[in-house]
């Protein structure tokens, strides 16, 4: 390990609240916001492998281990089906959801890190947003290397994203550049739902895994960042877009959040497959009026207040947002 790597890496003890500046800005304080993350990433980030000890024997992963069990408030760990399954099932079942949102993850952030780069390609000389971005890329680079390592060790294998979103991100990539806004509300939609579902789990009294809470802890505190930068990307920028670019935006915007919270907060076809789940207990977990759905409201929460405050909720689009199952009245201003 350099000395730069021992005097700029803290510990991973928690999020940092200052990573995560939410209030709104003008021009300057844009501008002086992007600066400040830009520097936050630079004295507070951290290597895939010098800061985390994939060799430690108390970070080995053991299938049988039952820290990997789904918690009791788990939808799928809360039913009757999985309660009544030998504890080395339930324990393995909980370690290979956990693979198959790592493997979704850092496909995600593939997807993410081409689009920050197409975006930055475009940004002309002296933008703030460009040594953000590239901050970003790294930062999402180590934590993909961070996920696959996780997924190799495990021994357990998963797909990822299924072949439907894997074709259609060559169309967020592309929107990058040509419609950034619409690409950040996609960030948006992708991270807001993990970290949501990361800070409550370790916000939890369940005895975790040492190597996933490093994990995580590691993850969310980077995150804090990212996100901050792309709601405050998205308050600077859509109230100088044209009329139809937001009403864009306004429709495609819960089609995107909803897909996206599904992905990250659903179990894949795989686990269903794999663990011969009953149809019927997929439903007591996941149909509609389980806490499952509201869960997955609470996860959208942030971004669907930031939408509203930008008048990206409009009458039609709010059909779509009940529709889809996404939408709450608004209780609470963006964190």
């Amino acid at each position: 390990m350099t000395a730069t790597t021992m005097t700029t890496r803290p510990p991973a003890d928690r999020p940092d609240r200052a990573d995560g500046l939410d209030e709104e800005v003008d021009n300057d304080r844009y501008t002086e916001l992007v600066a400040r993350l830009s520097h936050q990433s630079v004295v507070k980030h951290f290597d895939a492998y010098a800061d985390v000890a994939w060799d430690d024997p108390d970070f080995a992963i053991d299938p049988t281990d039952p820290r990997w069990e789904l918690a009791g408030d788990d939808p799928l760990g809360s039913t009757g089906w999985y309660r009544s399954q030998p504890p080395e099932v339930r324990a393995r079942l909980g370690l290979h959801s956990i693979v198959c949102k790592m493997k979704s993850g850092l496909q995600f952030e593939n997807v993410l890190k081409r689009g920050l780069l197409e975006y930055a390609f475009g940004l002309p000389d002296h933008s703030p947003e460009f040594r953000y971005t590239y901050h970003e890329v790294i930062e999402e680079a180590q934590h993909s290397l961070m996920f696959q390592e996780f997924v190799n060790r495990s021994g357990l294998e998963a797909a990822g994203l299924t072949w439907d979103l894997k074709i259609g991100s060559r169309m967020v990539v592309r929107m990058a550049r040509s419609f950034p806004a619409m690409f950040f509300v996609f960030v948006l939609g992708g991270e807001d739902p993990i970290d949501h579902v990361q800070r409550r789990t370790l916000r939890s009294d369940k005895d975790l895994h040492p190597l996933i809470e490093r994990i995580m802890r590691i993850h969310v505190t980077e995150e804090a960042r990212h996100l901050s930068f792309a709601r405050q990307y998205l308050r600077q920028h859509v109230p100088q877009l044209p009329w139809w670019r937001r009403q864009v935006i306004a429709h495609r915007a819960p089609m995107i959040l909803g897909v996206m919270a599904g992905v990250m907060m659903r179990p894949p076809r795989e686990i269903v497959r794999t663990y011969a789940i009953p149809s019927d207990v997929i439903d007591e977990a996941y149909g509609p009026g389980t806490p499952s759905r509201q869960e997955v409201r609470n996860s959208l929460r942030k971004v669907r207040t930031l939408l509203t405050d930008l008048g990206l909720v409009t009458r039609s689009s709010k059909m779509l947002w009940r529709r889809l199952g996404i939408w709450d009245e608004p209780t609470a201003p963006t964190a």
